[in-house]
């Protein structure tokens, strides 16, 4: 596909679109040119005279002396970091900017709003496309930003569906553009990469992996966004309304300090829409006891974040009167957790309360208050008396299904009769389970599991059940006891049975335990540590995590830590495994780490750590331990949680649970627990559907003919078609391998990756390496071309390097030989063009008309073949040339640009040549001072002295504007520090 075509596609099926939408949505469009005469500079981002306006019309009480300090407070930021200034500038926007002013009552601080929430149409909502922005290295200009009162809240990059992975250059583009032009996202809300087909969004500072998609424009439904709605469409329906866009400023962004430093997150479709449904709810409900409800959202989709965004926005609703919030878990450590996230997001001053009575004593004092606690508070209170009567208590319970809330139930109500309890849970309510319904009352929004899969919000959870001849559940208790002890003598089995012959006491068996543990170290050195995650063991008992960790020491395995609870009735051999609060804290996040930072591979618990514990690294659940209903979904959900390049959890079941899983989670609805756990075998019919999709473009090529398979991917369109279908059926081979269902595949796996490689190096194409496939995939298709002395495992060799013409003579036909040529040329165009645009834009023309020769049969491809030559030749002899001019490497792309631009001929050589290295060396002076490329004052100095000598050289006037900035921009490239 041409350049023009995608260009044509990008701009009319995506950008044209998108604005059109935003029209129709009440946005004012205007096109970024004409946005030029309303400012000084292309460095502003703010338009600073909107603003004002804003600023007077929503505080029209503000001085023109206030007014002015407060746009001078917006538009000059100092911050040490972009996020540090982000995160300052969404504080002043939505918890307002304080200024001294007297407005009648003496001088007081007064509150400036730069948007205003409560009234959505007295702001400004503006649509701007190619609203070009200074930046270190080059100017940017971002496809679409939305501004608000002048304030650019909102950049989209648009790209062709037709390129190779659209989402991925767009976010590529947009993290660009952040590094180039960082002030222009100091004010940004929202990031959106879009080619239509696709559309995802995130905040700034963002990987490609947090880009997420906005799949429901509720309160809209899907078919009401229009006909035949593509993603794009309802991202924009349910993200930017204005009613939405606001809503979301004000109370869906935190900012959560992680791992040393602090991430922006904005809140997810199912977040945004289970809030205001749990608001529309309160607001709207027939009686007070009405206003509550449970919201489903499956684990790993950021539950204690819906939580804090609902507990952000009740704040805001006025008629609840500064309503009191009590967030209620069931174990001390969610507690702690759910407080820690609270705080760390910024909520004002959350507390916990240490017994009933500090409860009591702060539900008191009166509204306003956010209180922690754990359920078991509630057992002390007195029956008959009331805590608070207030009805502006919102009671907010942490995975509300629990038993323990069924008997507390009464106690809470009893506490606060009048409050409204909402419940948050992470696995559905199974059907005999009608106290919650009854406690908390109806759904107010669910978020399956097989949706969160489905969206990306977590990896699916396979199973693949072990060593099925170890298995306890479903074996009777007495086969597997003979077959545990089958070396003891009959005298010695009897006895043993008599004392031990447990369930428990069978499981913990050493030698089973062994086997385990054999197997276990061969399936974690097979399947998860190629590609770097980590493993957690889950046994029956303490006696028997702490066995596991033996055995893995004497099997030579790698690092492990066992983390079970201690009782100062343990013995001795259980005492020396008992870790401190700190100590466990210290290995957890050592865990956490990824493999390649941290050996600690395995974790081994027998109850702790299966709930509410956050490890992404970690990819298998080694399950040996009898575990159903809500305690199976909350264990398994350890391994769903998503991280870069896991594509699904495992659970490798030894105690037998997935033989039984219809029984295990039979409780729930069928379609509630759909796609909760998986066995490796369902992969098959998409692995088989994926690699037919993959083959399917070598149909008519034979497999040996390596060229003609090159010739099938050469137009770009084909080339993203097929780099799609080989990375979804890589990922699938990744999945299931080395299970011997992978291997009829295996051989087309490594043939497509030979082909992969080898257009990668034909078409200079980086998207198409093979570095973003699992490890054991990669591992394949290098063994494969190491052995069979496959040339291309090697880099593309330089087409300046002496090898060049040798690899193309060695080459079978001169269509290969063409085809190799023509692409390396264009690379190296590509590359070098903003280096030297005169003589690269000349070579790329050339080209362009020795291609369209072939097409047309004007030349034949032995002549094609010389021609290319002679076009390489030229590049070669770039260096001579320039000294053949009497100039440096560095001078000639000067000289090339001022020949063109001032239409010089040969016999002014020599003046031009004075005029190049007087230029030359005023710029090159100039670019010593250290980021001149960021000052922009540097920059207006170099312009006015390249202006200077332009002007003394009789430069036409037409050219005395846009010629100097060809210069600095040439001068950027070549002076950069």
């Amino acid at each position: 596909m041409t350049s023009a075509t995608q260009n044509w596609n990008e701009k009319q099926l995506v950008e044209n679109r998108l604005i059109d939408q935003l029209k129709h949505l009440g946005y004012q469009y205007i096109h970024g040119k004409a946005l030029d005469a309303e400012r000084e500079t292309i460095r502003e981002v703010v338009l600073e005279n909107r603003l004002a306006k804003a600023i007077k019309r929503i505080n029209p009480w503000i001085s023109d002396n206030n007014l002015r300090k407060v746009i001078r407070y917006v538009t000059h930021i100092e911050a040490s970091s972009l996020m540090e200034a982000n995160e300052r500038l969404h504080e002043d926007m939505v918890h307002y900017i304080s200024i001294e002013q007297d407005i009648g009552r003496g001088k007081k601080n007064q509150t400036v709003k730069l948007i205003d929430f409560d009234n959505i149409d007295n702001n400004e909502f503006l649509v701007v496309n190619q609203f070009k922005v200074s930046g270190v290295t080059d100017n940017i200009i971002p496809d679409v930003i939305l501004f608000v009162n002048g304030i650019p809240l909102v950049v989209m990059e648009c790209k062709s569906a037709f390129i190779t992975s659209p989402i991925a250059q767009a976010v590529k583009q947009l993290q660009r553009y952040q590094r180039d032009s960082e002030r222009l996202f100091y004010y940004n809300q929202i990031l959106i990469a879009t080619c239509g087909q696709q559309a995802k969004y995130a905040a700034v500072g963002a990987k490609l992996r947090h880009y997420r998609e906005w799949k429901d424009p509720y309160p809209l439904r899907t078919t009401e966004v229009g006909d035949r709605p593509n993603p794009q469409d309802i991202l924009v329906a349910g993200m930017l309304t204005k009613k939405h866009l606001l809503d979301l400023v004000q109370n869906f962004i935190v900012y959560e300090p992680e791992g040393g430093k602090t991430i922006k997150k904005l809140a997810r479709y199912q977040q945004f829409r289970a809030v205001n449904k749990a608001i529309e709810r309160i607001r709207n409900a027939a009686t007070p006891a009405d206003r509550g409800g449970v919201v489903w959202h499956t684990q790993g989709s950021g539950k204690s974040l819906t939580m804090l965004y609902l507990s952000v926005k009740l704040r805001r609703v006025k008629e609840l009167e500064n309503p009191t919030i009590v967030i209620v878990t069931d174990r001390k450590d969610l507690d702690t957790q759910i407080t820690n996230t609270f705080r760390r997001c910024g909520f004002p001053n959350p507390q916990q309360a240490g017994s009933v009575a500090e409860l009591r004593e702060r539900l008191k004092r009166g509204s306003g208050a956010t209180l922690m606690t754990t359920v078991q508070k509630f057992q002390d209170a007195p029956q008959k008396t009331a805590l608070s009567t207030a009805s502006n208590i919102f009671v907010l319970v942490d995975e509300s299904h629990r038993t323990q809330y069924k008997g507390l139930a009464t106690n809470m109500r009893t506490a606060l009769p009048n409050a409204c309890y909402l419940g948050f849970t992470g696995t559905p309510i199974d059907k005999k389970d009608k106290s919650t319904t009854r406690t908390f009352g109806s759904y107010i929004d669910t978020y399956t599991i097989q949706q969160a899969v489905d969206d990306g919000a977590t990896v699916p959870i396979l199973y693949e059940g072990r060593l099925p001849e170890l298995s306890i559940e479903g074996k009777t208790l007495d086969a597997l006891f003979d077959r545990m002890f089958q070396l003891y003598s009959e005298e010695d089995r009897e006895r043993i049975k008599k004392k031990y012959a447990n369930e428990e006491a069978i499981t913990g068996a050493p030698k089973r335990i062994e086997a385990i543990c054999l197997d276990i170290l061969e399936h974690y050195e097979t399947h998860i540590a190629p590609n770097g995650f980590k493993a957690q063991i889950v046994a029956v008992n303490r006696e028997t995590a702490v066995l596991y960790k033996k055995m893995l020491d004497k099997l030579n395995g790698p690092e492990s830590v066992v983390i079970i609870s201690g009782r100062n009735s343990d013995t001795e051999e259980l005492k020396k495994f008992h870790l401190s609060k700190e100590q466990q804290k210290h290995y957890i996040e050592r865990f956490k780490k990824p493999l390649s930072e941290d050996a600690l591979a395995f974790i081994i618990v027998c109850d702790m750590l299966l709930t509410g514990f956050d490890a992404p690294v970690e990819q298998v659940m080694y399950l040996d331990k009898p575990l159903k209903e809500h305690n199976l979904l909350q264990a398994i959900a350890r391994v769903n949680r998503t991280c870069d390049q896991k594509d699904y959890g495992l659970i490798v079941d030894y105690y037998g649970v997935s033989g039984f899983l219809k029984q295990a989670l039979g409780v729930f609805k069928e379609q509630d627990v759909r796609g909760a756990m998986l066995p490796i075998e369902s992969e098959l019919p998409r692995l088989q559907t994926r690699h037919r999709a993959a083959m399917r473009f070598f149909d008519y090529t034979r497999k040996s003919d390596l060229e003609a398979c090159l010739k099938v991917l050469e137009p770009e369109d084909v080339r993203t078609q097929f780099d799609i279908a080989f990375k979804k059926f890589s990922s699938s081979m990744d999945m299931i391998m080395p299970n011997p269902a992978a291997n009829p595949y295996r051989e087309d796996l490594k043939f497509l990756g030979k082909v992969r490689l080898a257009a990668k190096q034909r078409f200079r194409d980086e998207e198409m390496d093979i570095s973003d496939c699992g490890e054991k995939v990669k591992q394949l298709i290098e063994e494969y071309i190491q052995t069979s002395h496959v040339s291309v495992l090697h880099e593309p060799v330089d087409i300046l390097s002496s090898w060049y013409m040798k690899k193309i003579d060695q080459m079978a036909s001169d269509e290969a030989k063409a085809s190799e040529m023509e692409h390396a040329i264009r690379h190296e165009i590509r590359v070098k063009l903003d280096e030297n645009p005169v003589f690269y834009t000349s070579l790329r023309e050339k080209l362009e008309q020795l291609i369209q020769g072939r097409k047309e049969e004007r030349i034949e491809s032995v002549q094609l073949v010389l021609e290319l030559k002679e076009l390489i030749n030229q590049m070669r002899g770039y260096t001579s040339e320039a000294e053949k001019a009497g100039l440096t490497r560095e001078e000639y792309p000067f000289y090339l640009l001022l020949q063109q631009e001032l239409a010089q001929n040969d016999d002014d050589h020599e003046a031009m040549k004075d005029l190049t290295q007087i230029i030359v060396e005023d710029v090159s002076t100039l670019a010593q001072v250290v980021e001149w490329t960021e000052k922009a004052d540097v920059q207006r100095e170099m312009r006015k002295r390249i202006k200077r000598q332009l002007r003394a050289s009789k430069c036409p006037t037409d050219k005395l504007e846009s010629l100097p900035q060809k210069v600095l921009d040439l001068a950027r490239v070549h002076f950069k520090k």
